[in-house]
């Protein structure tokens, strides 16, 4: 397995994704980020944001299995958001997640303070990495989300 930055080439894989693990969840509803007007276009997305970039996980067969990325907050200094990690079924449990958001926080360490996500407590093993990796939960989200049907929401400071 190799990460690598996102290209255009894997825009439609990446959103496919995305939408099939949120809809294995029930989770292809408003306020998720189903339903996100750049989820078609993350290559582009993140290029145009400053401080962000988007990485893909790429299997022997040069496949695009899972993806992940950093972006600025909203409006707040200092502060980044783990954004959009998600690994196809048959490649989870392999360690790819803790190895995207390894890649990702090393990149953020480089730009930001904290790094910011945002969960559902139904992804019991998402939430017990983001525990395992440092992040603290917070009661409610930073003012500024826009993700309304979340309810689990972290913080890590970078250092």
């Amino acid at each position: 397995m190799q990460i690598r930055e996102i290209e255009e080439k894997d825009n439609e894989t990446m959103e496919q994704i995305i939408k099939r693990s949120l809809e294995s969840f029930q989770l292809n509803i408003p306020g998720t980020a189903y339903f996100d007007p750049q989820l078609g276009c993350l290559a582009q997305f993140y290029k145009q944001q400053s401080n962000a970039k988007y990485w893909v996980v790429v299997n022997n067969q040069d496949e695009v299995v899972g993806g992940g990325g950093i972006t600025p907050f909203g409006l707040k200094t200092g502060i980044c958001e783990l954004q959009k990690l998600y690994i196809k079924p048959e490649a989870q449990g392999m360690g790819l997640s803790r190895e995207l958001m390894k890649v990702a926080l090393d990149f953020a360490k480089e730009h930001y303070t904290c790094c910011y996500l945002e969960t559902l407590k139904k992804l019991k093993v998402a939430n017990l990495l983001y525990i395992k990796l440092g992040f603290q939960q917070l009661e409610r989200p930073l003012d500024g989300s826009e993700h309304n049907a979340m309810d689990a929401w972290y913080i890590k400071e970078l250092s």
